[in-house]
């Protein structure tokens, strides 16, 4: 394990210098990075700056992991994107869809857009990230699965899409616990060195 300093990433040079955010040290570089290590710091917590061994993030297995990953997630925006063109087109048909229907096509596109980052980083060798990763993909199908089996909340068409999307959430799992997955991002033990 390593831990990168908060300020920099430790991994590629810094960005070329020019205008800084509000807040921002002159000192430092305005990169992407920088301004994405200060959003990892919200989002990971006292874990925001442990990341896998380079060796284990450019491991075959793992970035072959992150490539289905990733494309399992396109999957998921699309269908993501797909429930809301469908009920706009039915509700201009004449058949409004319930309240539940709007909100549960724009929480499946935020909650999507929220896991690509989360894959990215977790890519990029973060330790955080994959945790939240692997979480939320074994949390949300379990969720999605309760709420499709409430009685008269969504239509049928949504209740397919949501069991589509619970089992391609099972499938990103199912890539995050493999046997390499867990030993690449295993976190540190009290009193291990980083």
């Amino acid at each position: 394990m390593q831990r990168a300093a908060d300020s920099v990433c430790g991994r590629g040079s810094p960005q070329p210098s020019g205008k800084r955010p509000l807040g921002e040290r002159y000192d430092q570089p305005v990169s992407l990075e920088n301004l994405l290590l200060k959003l990892d710091r919200i989002a990971g917590g006292r874990q925001a700056g442990v990341s896998i061994s380079d060796e284990a993030r450019a491991h075959p297995k793992t970035r072959r992991a992150f490539t289905w990953i990733m494309w399992l997630l396109v999957v998921e925006l699309l269908i993501g994107v797909a429930a809301v063109v469908i009920a706009l087109v039915l509700t201009l048909r004449g058949e409004p869809q319930p309240f539940a229907v709007w909100m549960r096509g724009l929480v499946v596109l935020g909650m999507t857009a929220t896991l690509f980052y989360f894959a990215w980083r977790a890519a990029r060798g973060w330790v955080w990230a994959y945790s939240r990763l692997r979480l939320f993909a074994q949390i949300f199908p379990v969720i999605t699965l309760v709420i499709a089996a409430i009685p008269g909340l969504y239509p049928a068409w949504m209740i397919t899409e949501q069991i589509v999307f619970s089992l391609i959430m099972i499938g990103i799992g199912d890539f995050l616990t493999s046997d390499h997955m867990r030993d690449a991002y295993r976190r540190p033990k009290a009193g291990e060195d980083l």
